[in-house]
């Protein structure tokens, strides 16, 4: 019951001396899709070259902070350890140790253990650490110590099995797994006096600090060494330490302690305060066992994780606060507190103590910002003003949207900007009293003053107002002063006061008002030192800050001069709330809010931006060295690598060939493609916001296209060359043909003025036939008409006969006459037959095309045809085809009904054009 007693009286006296403090460094973690590599990190260190390097399982990891690479062991076996000593890089492994060299642009591995049979076959051996002591190299494996003179090894084999081997000052320490710790005098070990209390547990770490040895066992703690034995720290941590299982430990600048632990990542622990910052998977660690340490030369911490590995800013001027509950929501407006912070946020007023949130009653819904006045905390909410002091909380006034809270710089009057208007508080010892600015009851972002009886006022939207008081503030004149000055553009107007001077940030161009004129004025100072400014917050008269192109920039004011202080893009890239940023300064330092916490930034920060950068650029993986050359049509990856990781990194930009753009270099990374063939020139520039200043440059050439190289050329020369001659071969010989087909050519003349000749006689001879037809056909022709004219008469005789039959009435008579017409007017039988003949040769080709066209037509049908063709009348047709002229009307009737003739229709024409 007693000891039970004892243990809560000791924690309770721990909690009382420990503070944990919720301001933590930036973390970066990498995770194995970052490196693309194995899940733990046995051994970190940074390279002269300040690459850091890392023991990753079956990998050597090398990272510059722009390219990642990972190399294998010819034997692909596990790197457990490595240690940096000049260009070289030694590492160990199983069975196997040997170092690294880095050359044109990748690593390479020489073994020193090579064809060497050092390692027991029946022993699995690791190396585990390696570490140099008295000029020698210790290659350290659980069974096994080798030591490495530079020229030969030495074997030193242990009787039990080995933790750690620790050199310090000028004694070689050996801890074992069970039998704790011994000191090693050459070949021979001996266990300290008064050291048992080290046995059945392991030491994961000796380290000196402030002349004091402190050893670091794994589950009983930390141990100072004495002359008369070990003494357990009494530092109220060393029983947290116990439980937390330590896994590495070391001493840092700055009286710090960095515990790695096995279950609660790690533990920085202020010596000179003994406040910690705990660093776990509950706030920003991928996880929580802690397998390495190390540290770069801007003395920031590396984590090697048993999955991944972290970058932790701990030397940095900027600490963070993370919500990773989801508790608190986007931060508004943050103020320190006795022991703590008071937040403003979307989700209400968060009072933050001990490590806990807590949720002022009756302020849930949107927080807008927190004002120091007087000692109160002034607190502006969606459902109107509070004030916060001793733990109590009052409400002031009713007036919703509390935006902003600014101080006049003549008086010690407040104005507030809310959703209605502007609220005026001129009595600081009862802020419950307060007074309206009256004709402006609209939304009101900002407010300031520097004139007594004028106040300015920037809508929430756009406009800008001069108000004009008297000495009560009522309201005299409301003046829109971006109308006045004729300024188009006048959304999201930023009011802010520089040494008692009020300036307007205008759509990134700053103005002062002329109160001659009564126009607004740029700003030539502001406008010449703060462009594409898209947000401004003062901290105090010589502090503010700025947000251009994306990056905020902490300036301090000395005179009319400005120094910049980047704050890197990577602390609060998509953290920031447009337009609402606010500071609250604290001592020497100022918070500023973020979606998901906060940040504080120590007021004196300077970022001195280192000016050394190397360049490594590579194509098609292969370095490619300055003023080199490169193929056509290649891309080129220019890896611009300054060796800072934290807080100090420069911000570059290039011009690619004396061009005026700066190009930001986005990843320390500069990717070229589709560049003409030529000499190409790429300078690199550090950007403090508002200078540029050359750094390094990088020069190359692109090869001419494969087409345009010498052998092409030369090829081309042989090809026009060949051409020419082939030409010229082609032309002789053509002239030769020319020759002999001149030659050929007369002949063929002769031959063919003959054919002429004989052609022609053969023409003439044709003409002459064609003539004998045309006579023919012309006999013919008038053949028919003759006939044609023969069967005329024979129509007169019948009419004639006719008429005779008509007018005589004496029989005899009348048969004489008769005889005697028909005697005189008589055809031929012969002559018919012929008449018909010829009739149908001169219309042959009409007869064809006819009874292709209408296969169903009679002779008789084709006869009245040909008749009708010849443009003969019915009555002429009558007695040619030995009908009647009724008959002949009653033949060409039908025959239109063949032919498909409308009433419309000419039969004789359609004839004729067939």
């Amino acid at each position: 019951m007693k000891s039970i007693l004892y243990k809560i009286i000791f924690f309770f006296f721990i909690a009382l001396q420990l503070q944990a403090q919720e301001l933590l460094p930036f973390v970066e973690n990498y995770s194995k899709s970052d490196y693309q590599g194995d899940n733990q990190i046995w051994n970190v260190a940074q390279g002269n070259d300040d690459a850091m390097y890392f023991a990753n399982n079956h990998y050597l990891l090398r990272y510059d902070g722009v390219k990642w690479e990972k190399y294998t062991l010819p034997n692909k076996t596990i790197i457990r350890s490595i240690l940096i000593e000049g260009d070289k890089i030694y590492s160990g492994s199983y069975k196997e140790f040997g170092y690294w060299y880095r050359k044109e642009g990748k690593m390479h591995y020489v073994s020193i253990t090579k064809n060497l049979r050092l390692f027991d076959e029946k022993d699995n051996e690791e190396i585990w650490k390696i570490f140099r002591f008295n000029g020698s190299l210790y290659f350290q494996s659980f069974n096994d110590v080798f030591v490495y003179n530079g020229k030969s090894i030495r074997k030193i084999k242990f009787p039990f099995l080995i933790s750690y081997c620790f050199a310090v000052d000028n004694n070689l320490y050996v801890a074992s797994v069970q039998d704790g710790i011994f000191k090693m005098n050459d070949k021979y070990i001996a266990t300290p006096r008064g050291w048992d209390v080290l046995k059945n547990t392991v030491v994961h770490a000796i380290e000196k600090y402030q002349n004091k040895t402190y050893i670091f066992s794994q589950k009983k703690g930390v141990f100072i060494v004495e002359k008369n034995g070990l003494k357990s720290w009494d530092n109220p941590i060393n029983e947290v330490l116990k439980s937390a299982t330590i896994n590495v430990a070391r001493f840092i600048k700055g009286d710090k302690l960095v515990i790695g632990t096995g279950n609660r990542g790690i533990i920085i622990l202020d010596l000179k305060t003994n406040q910690y910052k705990n660093i776990e998977r509950d706030n920003v660690l991928m996880n929580n066992s802690v397998l390495s340490l190390g540290f770069d030369k801007e003395n920031d911490l590396w984590l090697g994780l048993d999955n991944g590995l972290a970058h932790v800013e701990v030397n940095s001027p900027i600490t963070f606060f993370y919500d990773n509950s989801g508790l608190l929501g986007s931060v508004y407006s943050v103020a320190a507190i006795d022991k703590g912070y008071l937040i403003a946020s979307n989700h209400g007023i968060f009072k933050y103590s001990s490590g806990k949130f807590n949720i002022i009653p009756n302020t849930q819904g949107q927080g807008w910002n927190i004002s120091l006045i007087n000692g109160k905390y002034i607190i502006g909410h969606n459902d109107g003003t509070f004030s916060y002091e001793n733990n109590t909380l009052s409400k002031i006034n009713g007036v919703s949207g509390g935006w902003n809270m600014s101080k006049s710089s003549i008086t010690n009057t407040y104005f507030q900007s809310t959703y209605s208007g502007i609220l005026v508080y001129d009595n600081l010892s009862n802020l419950s009293q307060y007074k309206v600015i009256k004709d402006l009851a609209k939304p009101i972002k900002y407010v300031a003053q520097n004139k007594k009886n004028e106040i300015w006022a920037a809508d929430n939207y756009r406009g800008l107002y001069r108000v004009l008081l008297d000495d009560n503030y009522n309201t005299l004149k409301v003046e829109n002063v971006t109308q006045q000055s004729k300024i188009a553009n006048d959304f999201g107007i930023k009011i802010f006061e520089f040494r008692k001077e009020i300036l307007f940030l205008i759509n990134n161009t700053w103005y002062t008002y002329n109160s001659i004129t009564n126009k607004l004025e740029e700003n030539e100072l502001f406008t010449s030192n703060f462009k594409d400014v898209t947000d401004v917050v003062s901290i105090d008269e010589d502090h503010f800050m700025v947000l251009q192109n994306g990056i905020l920039y902490h300036i301090y004011a000395e005179g009319n001069k400005f120094i910049w202080n980047i704050i890197q893009e990577k602390y609060y890239k998509g953290k920031l709330i447009n337009e609402n940023l606010r500071i609250f300064k604290k001592d020497k330092d100022y918070l500023f809010n973020l979606d998901d916490g906060f940040i504080s930034l120590k007021l004196e920060y300077e970022n001195k931006q280192k000016s050394k950068v190397e360049i490594e650029a590579f194509s098609n993986e292969e370095l490619i060295a300055d003023d080199s050359k490169i193929k056509f049509n290649t891309e080129l990856k220019i890896n611009v690598i300054s060796g800072i990781y934290g807080a100090s990194k420069p911000n570059l930009f290039y011009i690619l060939n004396k061009s005026k753009e700066y190009i930001p270099i986005s990843d320390g990374q500069i990717v070229l493609n589709n560049l003409s063939s030529g000499y190409h020139l790429v300078e690199i520039y550090k950007h403090d916001g508002a200078t540029y200043d050359k750094v390094s440059e990088y020069k190359f050439k692109v090869a001419q296209p494969w087409y345009f190289s010498f052998w092409m050329i030369l090829l081309y020369f042989l090809i026009i060359g060949g051409v020419l001659f082939l030409y010229y071969k082609w032309n002789k010989l053509r002239y030769m043909q020319k020759l002999r087909l001149q030659a050929e050519e007369l002949k063929h003349q002769r031959e063919i003025l003959e054919m002429e000749l004989k052609k022609e006689n053969e023409m003439n001879i044709q003409e002459y036939e064609k003539h004998i037809l045309e006579l023919e056909l012309q006999t013919k022709s008038s053949e028919v008409a003759g006939k044609s004219l023969s069967i005329a008469k024979q129509s007169e005789m019948i009419e004639k006969i006719q008429g005779i039959l008509d007018t005589e009435k004496d029989f005899s008579k009348l048969r004489s006459e008769i005889k005697k017409a028909i005697k005189i007017n008589e055809v031929n039988k012969h002559e018919w037959e012929t008449f018909e003949t010829n009739l149908n040769q001169i219309h042959n080709e009409f007869i064809n095309n006819l009874t292709k066209k209408y296969p169903n037509l009679t002779p008789k049908d084709i006869k009245l045809c040909i008749y009708l063709k010849m443009n003969l009348s019915s009555k002429e047709i009558a007695p040619l085809m030995n009908i009647s002229f009724r008959g002949v009307e009653l033949h060409r009737y039908r025959l239109r009904k063949k032919l498909n003739l409308n009433q419309d229709e000419n039969l004789s024409k359609f004839l004729l054009s067939i």
